[in-house]
């Protein structure tokens, strides 16, 4: 869609070429979601692609993945065998419902800034304990748990001129045994509930996304019984809390994700006894 409101587009190189954030602007990178509906409040738009960050790179103990890294560049990435939960990047990245032309243009940092519930790569961050790189428009970086980046359908932490920089993912979470379920009413629909289960020690951890609004993180310190494992959800997800739209009604949403989470904890107990 033609973007017709615009009227200046900025390339910096670096962020010193940045320009100061203003009433209207916008920042641009695989554009899937800005060039696919009007956009009536945009006058300017901030072309990320200039500041060529390393789309992928393994340094200070994360894989650390750029903002403009294309969906199609990380599901790519071929996991070392110390990776034990290296399969979760390739079944999230295929967990979008997009065409092959979205799949080579969506950047991990557009589907995390959406925020929305079915965002597969809200769910990766959010299952393997990543934390967000934030450039503030005041010149300061801040790093806060991916966990707590979405806030709701389109709602993240993110300011108004707040810049996405990075997801990092810690190398000892990829190390950990891990599992995935995911659901969806069509074949090839939007998630409906997509739950990420990890082992650390005796411990597990869930991570809940797509039939919340938001990531639910549930920890325990011990493998939980079926019984407590869904008694637990239940108390972290109150009735009222289940999202609600045309790909999944509140009440399939809760019994799919308890199903997933059982099946999740009883693959990681035959894992890690």
């Amino acid at each position: 869609m033609d973007l017709n409101g615009v009227t200046e587009i900025a390339r910096p190189a670096a962020r010193s070429e940045i320009p100061a954030w203003q009433e209207g602007d916008g920042f641009l990178a695989g554009g899937t979601w800005l060039f696919s509906e009007p956009q009536p409040g945009l006058r300017r738009l901030t072309d990320l692609s200039g500041l060529d960050w390393p789309p992928l790179a393994v340094t200070g103990g994360a894989l650390v993945i750029a903002a403009t890294c294309p969906v199609a560049r990380l599901d790519a990435l071929e996991a070392p065998p110390g990776w034990r939960a290296g399969h979760l990047i390739g079944a999230c990245c295929r967990s979008f419902l997009a065409s092959f032309k979205i799949w080579n243009m969506a950047t991990v940092g557009g589907n995390l800034c959406m925020a929305l519930p079915a965002g597969p790569m809200i769910s990766l961050a959010a299952g393997l304990e990543g934390s967000c790189e934030i450039w503030t428009r005041d010149g300061g970086v801040r790093h806060v748990p991916a966990e707590a980046f979405a806030l709701g359908p389109k709602r993240s932490i993110l300011e108004p001129g707040d810049l996405l920089r990075s997801l990092r993912l810690p190398l000892s979470a990829l190390a950990k045994p891990a599992a995935f379920r995911r659901i969806s009413l069509a074949p090839e629909g939007r998630s409906g509930a997509l739950v990420i289960g990890t082992r650390d020690g005796t411990g597990l951890r869930l991570a809940i996304t797509a039939s919340v609004p938001a990531p639910v993180i549930l920890r325990f310190a011990g493998l939980p019984d079926a019984a407590a494992l869904a008694a637990r959800i239940e108390a972290a997800i109150a009735p009222g809390d289940w999202h609600d739209d045309i790909h999944g009604a509140p009440d399939w949403r809760r019994q799919v994700t308890l199903d997933l989470a059982e099946d999740i904890r009883a693959e990681l107990a035959e894992v890690c006894p």
